[in-house]
């Protein structure tokens, strides 16, 4: 039974990072691709995973390029079957202090991956977003709610083409770069024995790199368009994990950073009005898709409308979750994040 990237280019941008690594190795252990294009603007990132990944050995390519350049990525799109657009600039105070470059990378970068991949007639394109984007208060979840947004949106400009657009939302993932859990590993191993904490309430949707893949490979199987896919997935309390990590090490209490929540949120209660339940039958996971307040002519949603609905007043919020991770299963998860 052939698999829905076999024999098929895919391009990832922003291909380097921790999500496009992680996917790569799953196109290549579960697919038979015809060519997988990397995608980015750093070159010793590329350097780096093409040591794991050579060209030689695998049908992979590395191309240089900005989403910001528009003409670059329309060459990189020519003959591309399907795209996850991964690149963004992603932490929260870069994105604050540099609030135009956040613009240009994550709002309009964005746009010209709309454009390039309505122009060449790529047939899919994903979007990558955070549960950021809900009821954002920074700027970062700001540009990520108009990916959102204008991906979306894009469905209404294909015209008669093929190609469609749809958005996965996700929460943190264990030990992406950058992320709390390689600070306090790095801490750790420095030998420090207090953990700078935010808030002792602090929650937040947790998920694994493979769990991430999973939600992508399920929305470039299953979407027509215009869908945002959400994974039920479980919380954690950020003084657990600290748990996880150091036992005996106390906690500082260093107060919410600038831009930052105590309980992050998956789906919003004006977003639940438009939100059906799915069971995917192979991974065994609960997967919420929130359907477009607008419908596009191109576009069939039928498969979906005939799903469950969420309950009334349904709120995905990380504080208010049915599912959350022990010490126990937090040190599981992390025990083979390294720091680099």
């Amino acid at each position: 039974m052939s698999g829905i990237l076999d024999n098929k280019v895919i391009l990832i941008t922003g291909g380097t990072g921790s999500f496009g690594k992680k996917f790569t190795e799953r196109i290549f252990q579960e697919f038979e691709p015809e060519k997988v294009i990397i995608f980015s603007r750093d070159e010793y990132k590329q350097y780096v995973m093409r040591k794991k990944f050579p060209p030689e050995k695998y049908p992979i390519r590395y191309f240089i390029g900005d989403v910001r350049d528009r003409e670059r990525l329309y060459r990189a799109f020519d003959g591309v079957d399907y795209v996850v657009h991964a690149a963004a600039l992603k932490q929260v105070p870069v994105a604050e202090y540099n609030p135009f470059e956040a613009v240009k990378t994550n709002i309009i970068g964005a746009q010209n991956v709309i454009d390039a991949a309505i122009d060449m007639g790529v047939k899919k394109a994903i979007g990558l977003s955070t549960d950021k984007a809900v009821n954002p208060i920074n700027l970062y979840g700001a540009t990520k709610l108009v990916l959102e947004k204008i991906f979306i949106a894009g469905n209404a400009y294909v015209g008669k083409r093929d190609t469609t657009f749809s958005v996965v939302r996700y929460g943190n993932v264990v030990g992406s770069r950058g992320s709390v859990i390689p600070l306090f590993l790095e801490l750790v191993k420095g030998g420090k024995k207090k953990l700078p904490i935010t808030d002792l309430r602090m929650t937040r949707f947790w998920l694994t790199l493979d769990e991430a893949v999973d939600l992508v490979l399920f929305a470039l199987r299953e979407s027509v368009g215009g869908e945002v896919f959400v994974p039920k997935v479980p919380s954690m309390r950020i003084v657990d994990l600290a748990k996880a990590i150091c036992p005996e090490c106390e906690f500082e209490i260093i107060g919410i950073r600038p831009g930052e929540k105590l309980h992050e949120t998956l789906i919003s209660e004006d977003e639940a009005r438009n939100t059906v339940v799915f069971e995917d039958s192979k991974t065994n996971r609960m997967i919420y898709i929130i359907l477009p307040q607008f419908e596009f002519e191109s576009k069939n949603l039928d498969k979906w409308k005939k799903l469950p609905k969420v309950p009334e007043g349904f709120v995905y919020r990380s504080d208010k979750n049915d599912w959350w991770l022990t010490v126990e299963e937090l040190k599981e998860m992390i025990k083979d994040v390294k720091v680099e």
